[in-house]
């Protein structure tokens, strides 16, 4: 939910909500909040039109109306409040960056370990070594969204704040930046594979590809699943494997892209506030 911009007569400062600029942000976080009211959004379009988010942020804060508002106000609490966030911001996406490194080194391991392999014992180890390795990442995902629940409960705490306009604005991006963050980790923390003792099961869409149409086709990691092949050859059954991860590998170095872009989209943003507020 947007943080209420209070009645104080000082929260009419900001530009008018008919400025080019203004109305662009508000378009993009209405983008954005759409994106996260539906489960048709892959979390790489919502990584775009969060760097889109931002860029227009950047060019709001390029405004010489909004620097002096900021400027004359830069000791309020609520300023400070979002200097913090900002960094908030900054380190989630930092960790998600780090994770999802973690997991591309995981399955490239597991990768290399299974052209290496031979027979249906030693693909059935690797699977499992490959497995804890998840279930590990999994648990850093749940403890960053669990702190991410109780940024948010804090957030809610904030909102009595008599904010500038700008800064409700800027609040409302931040928040905004949390559930983009929370997509991309629920992505990785749900791709769980569920194997049966005494069949040979093999892992043959890891995170399949999801193709969706929102400004052009994209791929997102999808949910993990397992299914039995015990038909096939053992040959086969290596091939289909090493295809499925092939596939994983590829959509999650898209999403590491986007990612890092993100990164340095932020830091950026913070930069330039932080200018702003040492005027």
């Amino acid at each position: 939910m947007a943080p209420k911009v209070g009645s104080h007569t000082r929260s009419s400062s900001l530009p008018s909500r008919s400025h080019p600029v203004t109305s662009k942000v508000e378009e993009h976080l209405n983008r954005l909040k759409a994106s996260e009211a539906t489960s048709t959004s892959s979390v790489c379009y919502k990584l775009r039109a969060l760097e889109d988010l931002y860029e227009c942020v950047d060019d709001m804060l390029q405004l010489p109306v909004v620097q002096q508002i900021l400027s004359n106000n830069c000791h309020d609490k609520c300023i400070e409040n979002l200097l913090d966030g900002s960094l908030t911001v900054l380190d989630v996406c930092s960790s998600t960056k780090d994770i999802l490194s973690q997991l591309k080194d995981s399955v490239q391991n597991f990768e290399s370990s299974l052209r290496r392999k031979r027979g249906e014992t030693g693909l059935a180890n690797e699977v499992r070594n490959y497995m804890n390795s998840r279930k590990n990442i999994n648990r850093v995902v749940c403890k960053i969204l669990r702190n991410l629940k109780g940024n948010e409960k804090k957030q809610l705490l904030d909102k009595d704040c008599n904010l500038l306009a700008v800064v409700g604005i800027l609040r409302e991006v931040e928040e905004i930046s949390f559930l983009v963050f929370e997509s991309v980790l629920s992505s990785i923390s749900q791709s769980k594979a569920r194997a049966k003792p005494g069949s040979w099961f093999i892992i043959s869409k890891l995170m399949r590809p999801k193709r969706i149409v929102c400004e052009g086709e994209v791929e997102e990691i999808d949910e993990l699943d397992v299914v039995n092949v015990g038909k096939c050859t053992s040959f086969e059954r290596l091939q289909i494997l090493l295809k499925s991860l092939k596939a994983l590998e590829s959509n999650i170095q898209d999403l590491e892209d986007g990612l890092e872009r993100m990164y340095r989209r932020l830091i950026k943003s913070r930069v330039a506030l932080l200018n702003i507020l040492s005027q």
